[in-house]
């Protein structure tokens, strides 16, 4: 699962003997079209630096910024960033309501960089519980963007998983009881058609910052045969340069999904690095 950069130190790039921004590698005839987000280190970036958490989320805002950005000039279809989990909620108050004043901020401040760049926005996750002013200024992004026909920008809000799992589950017993639906075809298809990202492909590749080897309760379902980079960036030092490289080391993969290929002697990447 590790992606390149390692060593302390060194950057991605120089661990894999990519130029300091791989751009000029990439295959544009074979990106990932869905690619996910866990956003993690904001608060060991701040510790490193004796400042409060918050300072970590907030110089985290650049590093979204970036991604967004990079994701869509690459022609990225569908962009999923892993913002707040359920399990958040659970962290000091004033550091979850700095979090929601950031979001606020975050959605005012990019808003006319979202139209300008095609992008259309959308909430997921148990959305009724964040306060009204998010909520507010979640409706008018998407409604705002709705209408745009660029990269999908889904972004995760108090969102689990597994409760996103019992959502679904609950709706198609609730179309059973009601008589709208069979129990006898419920399969994999109609069960993904109750999921927050109904309207998106699975994720093709997952990138986690920090360094951490865990899914954290993110997209459980979605994630089944995603392709998984993980880089010791903490995130606010993520730039979109560190996008290119994940990129670049999911299409030196071969993504078999269970089975076997003709290409099997092919180089595959392993740990960032290419071996046969």
């Amino acid at each position: 699962m590790r992606g390149p950069g390692s060593r302390k130190g060194r950057s991605a790039a120089e661990d894999v003997g990519l130029p300091e921004d791989p751009l000029a590698l990439i295959d544009f005839t074979r990106l990932p079209r869905h690619v996910a987000v866990i956003m993690d280190g904001n608060g060991r970036w701040a510790s490193a630096r004796h400042l409060p958490r918050i300072a970590g989320h907030r110089a985290g805002i650049a590093a979204v910024r970036e991604v967004v950005e990079g994701a869509a000039r690459l022609g990225i279809e569908v962009l999923t960033l892993y913002a707040f989990s359920r399990e958040n909620w659970s962290r000091p108050a004033p550091e979850v309501n700095a979090l929601m004043r950031l979001l606020r901020d975050y959605l005012d401040a990019e808003l006319s960089t979202l139209l300008e760049r095609n992008i259309r926005f959308r909430g997921i996750g148990r959305l009724e519980e964040l306060p009204p002013p998010v909520r507010t200024a979640l409706a008018d992004a998407e409604q705002r963007t709705a209408a745009n026909t660029g990269m999908l920008f889904l972004i995760a809000l108090s969102y689990s998983g597994r409760a996103e799992l019992a959502d679904a589950a609950r709706a198609l017993a609730e179309e059973a009881r009601a008589g709208r639906l069979d129990p006898a075809t419920i399969d994999e298809t109609v069960l993904a058609a109750r999921l927050h990202t109904a309207d998106a492909p699975d994720p093709d590749l997952l990138i986690r910052s920090s360094g951490e080897l865990r899914l954290s309760n993110f997209l459980l379902w979605q994630l089944a045969y995603s392709e998984i980079w993980v880089t010791p960036v903490l995130w606010p030092d993520f730039r979109r340069r560190h996008l290119h490289e994940a990129v670049v080391d999911f299409q030196r993969r071969e993504r078999r999904f269970g089975g076997v290929t003709s290409s099997a002697a092919r180089p595959r990447a392993i740990h960032g690095r290419v071996h046969p």
